[in-house]
């Protein structure tokens, strides 16, 4: 609780906020308590349950019956490997945000050492492996495209006024191309990321 009454609070229309936010402060983040170990199973679950139901050909079959498809059926075997299914599918949404996490906290400021500290403890050589456009040196001008809450964006940056934009493309289609105001690949990038949540699917579908 000390560490983070440490932390900065500004209001979003405090002239300070972005340069604030871009600001890598640690810790970053305190460990995890087994209660938030057991919500998180539990919500993985019932979302990867969610999956497993639309998928199971068994579950599809009492839908064409017409009839309900009772939470004693999970134990089927084949509705079991459904749920195998929805897991992998779990596992490669994960992959795909921790990408997509890293990419902004390296973009941003993170090192691989904080990233490989961040997932699990692993090596800052591993981070690198997993992650290799997360974190680029500073003298590089490479813009990688980030992609968050279903959408995408990329954040180029202007020589000639000494600034960077954005370019966006929400997960509702909704399209952004800002100015190039921003001072810093950071600062633009919350702006980008901010726009992408704005503009997310509900419940954080993806378009289909």
């Amino acid at each position: 609780m000390t560490e983070a009454a440490e932390f900065p609070t500004p209001d979003k229309n405090d002239d300070n906020f972005w340069a604030t936010v871009s600001t890598l402060m640690e810790p970053s983040w305190t460990e995890p308590t087994t209660d938030d170990t057991f919500t998180m199973d539990e919500r993985v679950h019932d979302a990867v349950r969610a999956l497993a139901e639309r998928i199971s050909t068994r579950a599809q079959a009492y839908r064409t019956a017409g009839k309900p498809f009772d939470p004693v059926l999970m134990a089927a075997p084949d509705v079991q490997l459904a749920l195998l299914r929805a897991l992998y599918e779990a596992k490669q949404s994960v992959d795909r945000l921790a990408e997509s996490a890293a990419t902004v906290a390296g973009r941003s400021g993170a090192n691989y050492a904080q990233l490989g500290a961040a997932w699990g403890g692993i090596k800052r050589q591993s981070a690198r492996l997993k992650w290799p456009h997360a974190v680029v040196r500073k003298s590089t001008r490479e813009s990688v495209p980030l992609h968050y809450a279903g959408g995408s964006a990329v954040v180029h940056h202007d020589a000639d006024a000494d600034a960077w934009w954005y370019t966006a493309t929400a997960a509702d289609q909704r399209e952004r191309e800002s100015e190039a105001v921003h001072s810093t690949y950071a600062e633009a990038i919350a702006a980008a990321t901010e726009f992408l949540l704005a503009h997310a699917l509900p419940g954080g579908k993806d378009p289909a």
